[in-house]
């Protein structure tokens, strides 16, 4: 039967094999990435260009009911931003006392779609928000999974259709006999990643 680090070394291995199919993909659509930035060759984007949908023709094809639930999605910006402020005055506040590495936003909330000539303005204005919201929730599950790996690291009874990337090294529901040692080691972890971020700062 594997163990949970035999699990966590097969998914460490998945992320690597993904990472060089998008090495292959950058490969075939003809970009790069310098410093974080994607930069693509010229006859590329003209190509891109060339297959932009206008405006004017991409809201004459929208659905009319479509177009009026636009107030509705993004009225939800409001509580994207007030859960990004608090969210990030909570870590910045508490993840220091209780010696936690802070997550960075840049990790999770990644805008890169209004690179891609093919997209109108209208179509990249809806990528700019469907990237800062999924990035924004997944920004905030790490923080709250880290806060949970400190507080209560314990999996559920039943396993939820989805989990934080922490999740799996959690303490067995019902194994009393390990809590107490078990959550220690598991906030010694965090500690140790703490330093481990901390590490480049202090370097000159």
């Amino acid at each position: 039967m594997a163990t949970v680090e035999d699990l966590m070394a097969q998914i460490r291995d998945l992320e690597r094999r993904i990472e060089g199919r998008l090495d292959e993909k950058r490969d075939q659509f003809e970009y790069t990435l310098r410093e974080g930035r994607v930069h693509f060759e010229r006859g590329v984007r003209r190509r891109h260009r060339a297959l932009r949908i206008r405006l004017g023709a991409f809201l004459a094809r929208t659905k009319p009911l479509t177009v009026l639930t636009a107030p509705v999605i993004y009225s939800v910006i409001i509580g994207f931003v007030t859960l990004d402020i608090l969210a990030s005055l909570y870590q910045a506040i508490c993840f220091p006392v209780y010696g936690i590495a802070k997550v960075r936003r840049r990790d999770y909330i990644v805008f890169d779609r209004h690179h891609l000539s093919y997209l109108n303005g209208l179509q990249k204005l809806n990528c700019l928000y469907c990237a800062y919201g999924n990035g924004l929730l997944a920004y905030v599950s790490e923080i709250a999974g880290r806060t949970e790996q400190y507080w209560c690291p314990i999996k559920h009874s039943r396993m939820p259709r989805r989990v934080h990337s922490r999740y799996s090294g959690f303490l067995d529901y019902g194994d009393a006999e390990h809590f107490q040692d078990g959550q220690e080691e598991l906030r010694q972890a965090l500690a140790e990643e703490e330093r481990a971020q901390q590490k480049p700062e202090k370097q000159p």
